[in-house]
């Protein structure tokens, strides 16, 4: 029956009035999300652009099931992730910008244990193994070196690796080419649109880097505070607050929208932090 239920599902993601608090002192609570609803269509890239500290890392642990929501609704596959985390998990990864591996042991190693924990068995993965890394430009000569001894654009290119291993129908990427040299960056993002059109995946996609949001998303979310306060396609965006006959950039968008630039708000995130 649920195998039946997520092939008839129309969305990949549905988010209806997501809340998330965490508590801030002895008697207060702040937002990580407040009323945060979006659809994600089945074999869409949608991206979510805010400062670090928006929200987008806890958007993506709620939908992961990895944190629950204190109200709202998710479904994944027109499943309730909520009621039901073991049924979607087996259909969805997470990478993130911190991705976590065995750093004594090497890329073979830490992708045939994460197979495992799928059901799948050696034989089975170590030739998907090869397929993948040959197919995202992985230097093979060094899958048995231990991680710590590669940059962080290999070890990037090796969570996506291990993510693809289980043939996920829905992709969370949380900032997955943040930190990465131009080079690999580039590699990563090459790798997202492979997915896209190699898997049929559904990708959300958070990130602070406009032009990798306006490059790779068919539609486009603005996340400030906790609120998602926009969401359209780049080119709907950019058309709903043009003043005069020049298009704006996607950064002047987010600058009409929330009334401050992408860097200032960092900066006021992190200085409210260190109130905190």
């Amino acid at each position: 029956m649920t195998l039946e239920k997520i092939q008839r599902a129309k969305h990949a993601l549905e988010l209806r009035n997501i809340d998330k608090r965490f508590k801030k002192g002895r008697k207060d609570y702040a937002y990580a999300l407040k009323s945060v609803s979006l659809t994600l269509n089945r074999g869409e890239v949608v991206g979510i652009l805010g400062p670090n500290g928006s929200g987008k890392s806890t958007l993506i642990r709620v939908i992961s099931t990895l944190t629950l929501p204190d109200s709202g609704e998710v479904d994944v596959f027109g499943i309730d992730a909520v009621k039901h985390p073991k049924e979607v998990q087996r259909y969805m990864n997470r990478v993130s910008v911190e991705a976590s591996f065995f750093k004594k042991l090497s890329s073979m190693e830490n992708l045939i244990f994460g197979a495992k924990l799928y059901g799948v068995t050696d034989r089975e993965s170590k030739p998907m193994i090869r397929e993948i890394l040959d197919g995202i430009g992985f230097d093979f000569t060094r899958v048995n070196e231990p991680m710590e001894h590669l940059s962080r654009g290999m070890q990037q290119k090796i969570a996506l690796a291990r993510a693809l291993l289980t043939s996920p129908m829905l992709m969370l990427l949380d900032e997955p080419t943040t930190g990465l040299d131009p080079r690999s960056k580039k590699d990563v993002q090459e790798l997202i649109r492979a997915i896209r059109a190699d898997h049929e995946s559904s990708i959300l996609l958070c990130t602070h880097d406009m032009g990798e949001a306006e490059e790779l998303c068919d539609r486009i979310g603005i996340l400030l505070n906790g609120e998602l306060i926009a969401l359209d396609t780049a080119e709907n965006l950019k058309r709903q607050h043009q003043v005069g006959d020049r298009p704006p950039t996607l950064e002047e968008v987010f600058m009409a929208a929330t009334g401050t630039t992408l860097e200032e708000a960092e900066f006021e995130n992190k200085d409210e932090k260190k109130a905190a």
